[in-house]
């Protein structure tokens, strides 16, 4: 079979992005933007993610313990990539800890927050722009990740994540930056995840490359 022509680049609200050699949508790859509807979830344009067995419910599938009355948030940024098996264990997964008990009894009675063995509320989980998280990597509630972040494959990550940090482990830690404090600071300003997709899609060789002038050269007026 042929190759399929060049085409625009899809818009943020295809649900299929990747089309397959015979013109069908790859099932297993979706921009989430458009495959989940969730009143505490919050994603980007242009972010995918992608499971080899392809979820009935994306929301369900990546977040487990975000419910629809979870007082907490899941904010994924722009041109985020989201490899099969990644879990955001939000902060409605928590227990109270504090006190002798960890047990939730409300739960299995009233589910009122004001119960003694209910945690208070946690803090939202937010994920900036141009992330990559690996396969089988675990946010866990409250989680801080900044933009350009690479998250290896396993990883169990907590806290503030710098901008364009590698980390991988369990806890994960920071493994190395990926630039110099001066390119990273001109990256956050020129923020090209905000430019129209067209400008975007035509400057893939400066987004994709290491020349920090010819992509400032790049920036739209």
């Amino acid at each position: 079979m042929p190759p399929l022509p060049p085409r625009a680049f899809p818009a943020a609200d295809t649900l299929y992005p990747v089309i397959l050699p015979d013109g069908t949508g790859h099932v297993g790859t979706v921009f989430l933007k458009a495959a989940v509807s969730h009143p505490q979830m919050d994603v980007g344009d242009y972010t995918y993610a992608s499971a080899h067995v392809p979820p009935e419910d994306w929301a369900f599938r990546l977040a487990p313990f975000l419910y629809p009355q979870s007082p907490e948030r899941l904010i994924i940024g722009k041109f985020c990539q989201i490899a099969d098996g990644v879990q955001f264990i939000t902060a409605s997964a928590n227990h109270r800890y504090d006190g002798f008990s960890s047990f939730p009894f409300a739960i299995f009675e009233d589910m009122d927050r004001s119960r003694p063995s209910m945690p208070e509320a946690g803090p939202d989980t937010v994920i900036g722009h141009d992330v990559w998280i690996g396969q089988g990597a675990r946010i866990l509630p409250g989680a801080q990740i900044g933009s350009g972040v690479i998250i290896g494959a396993g990883a169990v990550v907590g806290g503030v994540i710098p901008d364009y940090a590698i980390v991988a482990g369990n806890p994960a830690g920071v493994v190395r930056m990926r630039f110099s404090d001066d390119v990273i600071a001109a990256l956050l300003e020129i923020a090209w995840w905000d430019w129209p997709i067209e400008t975007i899609s035509s400057h893939e060789a400066e987004i994709c490359g290491a020349d920090l002038e010819a992509l400032r050269a790049a920036r739209p007026e």
